[in-house]
């Protein structure tokens, strides 16, 4: 360490002992010290003994030094000749070394320094010394050069903290992208909202392993895809909970309103009866006849979604017949299809663009007004047919012509255990769940029949021997093994939810993880479905399930407390469409089109981008003798 002072270099060597520092800073701040040459050699000169800047015991210490400076150097006291002192030789036995000063040995100084304090007659002079060697009085600012920038210090703190939040970021257990100050929260919440949740999820689990921590919203948010970890949280009710932006839930009416994305427990286990009344049971029986009748009347008016080139366009079509299907089950109002068709696209556009928005988005009012529009306008319409509904209610002569799922909520309206907000929306989400995502599974698995003609015809010959020529019937349900089978594979091969969020309700461990109560998770079920137990998991093959897959492995619906509530019904509306409409029409699509080439976009869920001309299906009519050739 160098200090210039008046023109004097003085050189200290740093590795001293702990009472000797204030000696250092004496000597070099007035003058008297020692310099050392590039030659290895040291000289010693003297200056003056009091210095204007140094307190009187400050001097006092430099006197003491001075004293056993002279006698360790030379051998005499009170003399300086300012003999060049030779490093290999040392002094008094003892080895020198190159840099360091004339004090020599810092042990031999201190046996020194205290034989020549003894010799100091001036007691307020000893007193003084005394004072600076003890550490609890002595003032740690006089260790710290004069010459040392002032800008120094903020930078020394700086690079301490950052130190210290390196140390914590390396003993975090769940691995996933550091901290570093907030710039990694921002950075994995800004890539969920560039490039998807589903996209996102994929890109993380594949970079940090298959069970690994981000930030959304600021909040810890682990991604899983693991079986077993997945296991353990759909089983146990302290993660029955979703999460999700608030802003962003209350402006599409999902905040504690629904079953959906509805985040209040309480309020969420006393919607949830309705919904699972409604979708088992009798009315699941029910769905049959009506899902059939309806696919007959979409496919007698197939004109209306077909091109002037022949093509159908498919989607329209499934979501029509859906959307068809649930009204009559659960409100029984008419309606125009079409347009509430496009009313709930736009509704899922913006649902699924404000699910995890930052609170500042929605400060700024012409980032989010886009959003509102379409939100606006399907809730408005479902508002007035649920209003119809209650107004049918009320005039019916016999409730037993009109009990359904609406009717039960308007009659729990009544009773005050629901809001009338809460009932609107529980009959909104009712309608969209069908025409949302089972419609799209379907589109996915009328392509992949098309590409895989062998497919078709084990599920003709399955259809012909299981129903004949008669209509569907809930008992045939069950027999259609190879069309279960195919559902499975396709919604494992190409799934649409591939993802489930929740949010943990209590402290846990999962797979010798700690979960802290309140952590965001998202179950990437649609990548576990590719890594663990299914044979052929990237190729699309009955043969996956050829035997009977453990629950666990596969979860297309989720299971336990808050699985899906329409798992049964959309399990059998499927078979029912597919039937019904394989029977009538042998699929086709143009050649080079199939269901991997297909643009997709994987936010809350995997849908063809509408943005870009969908591919379209030629739907070839089958005569009574071709139908069932197979």
């Amino acid at each position: 360490m160098s200090y210039v002072s008046k023109g004097t270099l003085c050189t200290v060597h740093p590795v001293m002992l702990r009472t000797s520092q204030q000696a250092f800073m004496w000597s070099a701040t007035c003058g008297v010290g020692v310099a050392a040459s590039p030659l290895s050699s040291i000289v010693c000169r003297t200056r003056p003994l009091s210095h204007p800047r140094c307190s009187p015991a400050q001097n006092a210490w430099g006197n003491v030094l001075l004293s056993a400076e002279l006698e360790h150097g030379n051998g005499s006291r009170g003399k300086m000749t300012g003999k060049m002192c030779s490093p290999e030789r040392g002094r008094g036995g003892f080895p020198s070394f190159p840099g360091l000063s004339t004090l020599g040995s810092a042990n031999v100084l201190c046996f020194r320094w205290v034989r020549t304090l003894i010799a100091v007659s001036d007691a307020r002079q000893r007193s003084m010394i005394l004072e600076m060697l003890n550490p609890m009085h002595s003032n740690i600012t006089s260790m710290v050069p004069e010459v040392m920038p002032v800008a120094a210090m903020p930078i020394l703190l700086l690079v301490g903290f950052l130190l210290l939040i390196w140390n914590c970021e390396s003993t975090a257990s769940i691995p996933g992208p550091g901290y570093c100050l907030g710039i990694g929260p921002l950075i994995s919440h800004g890539r969920f909202l560039w490039m998807g949740i589903g996209s996102a999820c994929n890109y993380y689990n594949r970079t940090y392993g298959e069970f690994m921590r981000v930030w959304i919203n600021g909040e810890e948010t682990l991604i899983i895809s693991k079986s077993s970890s997945m296991f353990h949280i759909m089983k146990h009710s302290h993660y029955i909970s979703r999460f999700g932006s608030k802003p962003g839930l209350q402006c599409i009416g999902m905040h504690e309103n629904g079953i959906i994305f509805n985040n209040n427990p309480d309020i969420w286990k006393a919607v949830r009866p309705f919904f699972m009344k409604a979708l088992t049971g009798p009315g699941l029986v029910r769905m049959v006849a009506v899902c059939a009748q309806s696919i007959v009347r979409h496919l007698d008016r197939l004109e209306e979604v077909t091109n002037t080139s022949g093509n159908v366009d498919v989607l329209t079509l499934m979501r029509c017949i859906m959307l068809d299907t649930s009204n009559m089950l659960f409100l029984g109002i008419p309606l125009d299809e079409t347009a509430i068709v496009r009313k709930i696209q736009g509704y899922f556009d913006a649902w699924q663009a404000l699910i995890i928005k930052p609170n500042i988005f929605f400060k700024i009012s012409w980032l989010y007004k886009k959003y509102e529009k379409p939100v606006k306008d399907l809730k408005d319409a479902i508002d007035n047919l649920v209003e119809e509904k209650r107004h049918k209610v009320c005039t019916a002569e016999k409730l037993e012509e009109c009990m359904d799922f609406a009717t039960e909520l308007i009659f729990a309206e009544k009773r005050g255990e629901l809001t009338r907000e809460n009932v609107n929306q529980c009959v909104l989400e009712m309608l969209i769940a069908a025409p949302d995502t089972m419609s799209v599974t379907v589109y996915f698995m009328l392509f992949l029949i098309a590409e895989h003609p062998k497919v078709e015809e084990v599920i003709m010959k399955e259809i012909q021997t299981v129903i004949g020529e008669r209509d569907i019937e809930i008992d045939d349900v069950q027999k259609l093994k190879v069309l279960e089978n195919f559902i499975y594979e396709s919604m494992r091969y190409q799934p649409v939810v591939d993802l489930v969020m929740r949010k943990a309700l209590e402290d846990d461990v999962i797979d010798g993880y700690t979960v802290k109560k309140g952590t965001n998770i998202i179950l990437n079920i649609g990548r576990m479905h590719r890594l663990e137990f299914f044979p052929k998991p990237n190729e699309f093959t009955l043969e996956n399930f050829e035997k009977n897959v453990p629950y666990r492995y596969f979860q297309p619906f989720g299971f336990g407390p808050r699985s899906c509530a329409g798992k049964y019904i959309a399990m059998v509306m499927m078979k029912v469409v597919l039937v019904t409409l394989l029977r009538r029409f042998h699929v086709k699509t143009l050649q080079g089109r199939c269901v991997e080439n297909i643009q997709k976009t994987n936010n809350l869920s995997t849908h063809p981008n509408e943005t870009v001309d969908l591919p379209k299906m030629i739907l070839t009519p089958r005569n009574s003798e071709k139908c069932f050739q197979y």
